[in-house]
């Protein structure tokens, strides 16, 4: 069961994973946490860096929609200013959220990725549908309440998987 936690790629943050990257693995879609992926989980809009990886990918014709377990005001704040689709109130690891943002691509599964900071959100619901998963370090060390449980749990799994030779820390691509 471990095996619906291990993520294809372990990497320092969203700024490795290129254009380029994805489409060398045939990628045309990503599905993408919010909080501490690609924002603090206490800010509310994204940096200039932000918008320009997302802007390389669109001009790589790889679409994003931002996804959340969170709720619609604090997701849409993000993402209308920067005109990106998103799904809120995702209920991650389930997959109910996971096939709708599929539906919004119009993509194969093994056409998208799954990117966050979380295994037992992020990469789990990513794994159980069949999506390559990457999971980022978070961006920030402090956690909303509901997440300092979760990060107790996946030290313990990542750890596991680091002694077994199963998964290389935080790889970055070449």
């Amino acid at each position: 069961m471990l095996h619906l936690f291990l993520p294809n790629k372990h990497v320092k943050d969203v700024f490795v994973i290129t254009p380029e990257f994805l489409q060398s693995i045939h990628k045309k879609g990503i599905i993408v946490d919010l909080d501490n992926t690609l924002i603090p989980w206490n800010e509310k809009h994204a940096t200039e860096k932000i918008k320009e990886w997302l802007s390389k990918l669109e001009e790589a014709n790889i679409q994003v929609i931002i996804f959340s377990n969170n709720n619609e005001e604090r997701v849409s704040l993000f993402a209308n200013p920067i005109k990106r689709p998103y799904v809120s109130r995702a209920k991650k690891p389930l997959k109910k959220a996971f096939k709708k943002a599929q539906e919004m691509m119009g993509l194969k599964k093994d056409e998208i990725v799954v990117i966050g900071d979380q295994l037992l959100t992020d990469i789990l619901g990513g794994n159980r549908i069949g999506f390559y998963t990457i999971l980022v370090v978070p961006i920030v060390q402090s956690d909303a309440l509901i997440t300092k449980f979760n990060r107790k749990t996946e030290r313990f799994i990542l750890n596991h998987f680091y002694r077994k030779g199963k998964l290389k820390r935080r790889e970055d691509f070449e």
